[in-house]
């Protein structure tokens, strides 16, 4: 790209300039005249990528999104054994046979809360061998290809804040055997931060505030990357969505696919897996019916009386936990990229440090001072004229990775994959010592999905163990 000739910068910092006071956000120059000329650039490369003209209606739909949610009945939901399992299921196998199936990952993240220097994916998950995240899909991603013949491509999106490193650790990991051309990581976009006027805040005299724009940036990134167009090319038809924090997730399931694609309640444009919530409290999003329309409604946007309203039978009436497991139909998501469908804004109120224009010194504020916007795919959900909800087992498919401690955290998550291999190696009829008081395996067990991606792959290794005894330890 070559550099602007003098008068062609100089114009574009007269239309920035222009346009930025247009909207009212002509403060972000305030600092112009004392940067050098590279920040200078870089400001106006930012000022440039604002995307001023929807700011206003995004911040209106992000408080519409707020309001009270009280006109909700339950969704409509597919039960975990639906009739015809095993044609559904050799339907999903025959798409991932045919090359038309394809991951999608979000990995945006940052092991911050976990104490965790680096992203999120690079964390180290497993129960007994510590594989990180990325390890372990990648495993499952090619125990695929190799179970059912086809190729199976492998799309993440990252971030800014970790998408060189992200690079840097699949290179240095010799892209797990996948072949670093089929796999393909991409940013996800930004949003500014927004002052309670909604003035757009500095981080510094000479760069914007900006945020990850949400998981439900993934179809402007995927577009922008140019990531559906390549799926298009390669025959792709059916993205398996699932966030990187979850080591449970099955990262391509035949039966999900299947139902998808030809249940007869499925337009094949979005389905969605969801389990039974532990209790009324708990912080996942709520397949319900709002009208004609199935959505998700934020746990937060949940009204105590509805998240705790119960059944006769005393269960949650409410009770669809979304665990963010998503089929998508590439077809789908161009639509929603043209602008088909347009996902809202949700707004959150959070701690940003920015500068104060009288002084240009950086302001480390004690309480929330920002609004800071993203979108949320499962919004996509409403938009499709029948999206599926299928409902699935926590203890086979939900133990992610999201607090230091506590309920979802390393170690609750450790124990949740050492049980399901528990189980799956006593559905091969290996006997596994338990503890009386509560049931829980006296043993740890890490089975590698190049090992099994469902128990009844598990015969050969499984007859091969011996007498398992209380404290061993099992790695297949």
């Amino acid at each position: 790209m070559t550099a602007d000739t003098p008068a062609a910068l100089e114009s574009r910092i007269i239309r920035a300039r222009a346009r930025l006071e247009g909207f009212g956000q002509g403060h972000l120059l305030t600092f112009w005249n004392q940067l050098s000329r590279p920040e200078q650039l870089a400001l106006l490369q930012q000022c440039e990528a604002l995307p001023l003209e929807a700011l206003p209606r995004a911040t209106e739909v992000s408080m519409a999104s707020h309001r009270t949610s009280t006109d909700l009945a339950p969704a409509e939901i597919v039960p975990h054994t639906p009739l015809g399992s095993e044609r559904y299921r050799a339907h999903g196998a025959t798409m991932i046979a045919a090359g038309q199936v394809a991951c999608f990952t979000v990995a945006g993240g940052q092991g911050t809360r976990l104490g965790w220097e680096g992203p999120k994916g690079t964390f180290a998950a497993t129960p007994v061998t510590g594989k990180s995240l990325f390890h372990l899909f990648a495993e499952s991603i090619l125990a695929t290809r190799r179970k059912f013949g086809g190729m199976v491509r492998w799309y993440i999106m990252t971030s800014p804040l970790n998408h060189d490193e992200t690079m840097r650790y699949f290179d240095s990991h010799d892209w797990f055997e996948l072949g670093e051309s089929t796999v393909r990581l991409f940013m996800q976009g930004t949003l500014p931060s927004l002052a309670h006027d909604g003035k757009i805040l500095l981080a510094t005299p000479g760069s914007i505030a900006l945020s990850p724009d949400g998981h439900g940036g993934a179809i402007r990134a995927l577009a922008g990357s140019g990531a559906l167009e390549e799926m298009r090319t390669h025959g792709i038809e059916t993205l398996s969505y699932f966030q990187v924090d979850n080591p449970l997730a099955r990262a391509v399931d035949p039966l999900f696919l299947g139902l998808h694609a030809i249940h007869p309640e499925s337009s094949a444009e979005v389905s969605s897996k969801v389990v039974p919530k532990r209790n009324a409290s708990e912080k996942v999003g709520v397949f319900c019916r709002r009208g004609a329309r199935t959505e998700v409604v934020e746990y937060s946007d949940l009204p105590p009386e509805l998240a705790e309203a119960t059944r006769p039978d005393g269960g949650l009436l409410h009770w669809a936990g979304s665990i963010a497991i998503h089929a998508f139909s590439r077809r789908f998501l161009e639509g929603l990229a043209d602008g088909a469908g347009q996902l809202p804004l949700h707004r959150a109120l959070k701690r940003v440090p920015c500068v104060d224009l009288s002084t240009g010194a950086v302001i480390e504020p004690a309480t929330p001072n920002a609004i800071k916007l993203e979108a949320f795919i499962f919004d996509a959900v409403p938009l499709a004229s029948k999206p599926l909800v299928y409902e699935t087992t926590r203890d086979e498919e939900f133990a992610p990775i999201k607090n230091a401690d506590g309920d979802d955290s390393p170690a609750t998550s450790r124990t949740a994959q050492s049980e399901r291999g528990a189980r799956w190696l006593e559905q091969c009829g290996v006997p596994v010592p338990r503890r009386a008081r509560d049931g829980a395996a006296e043993a740890r067990i890490e089975i590698s999905p190049l090992t099994a991606l469902c128990p009844e792959d598990l015969g050969a290794p499984a007859s091969c163990l011996g007498t398992i005894l209380p404290g061993s330890t099992i790695v297949l």
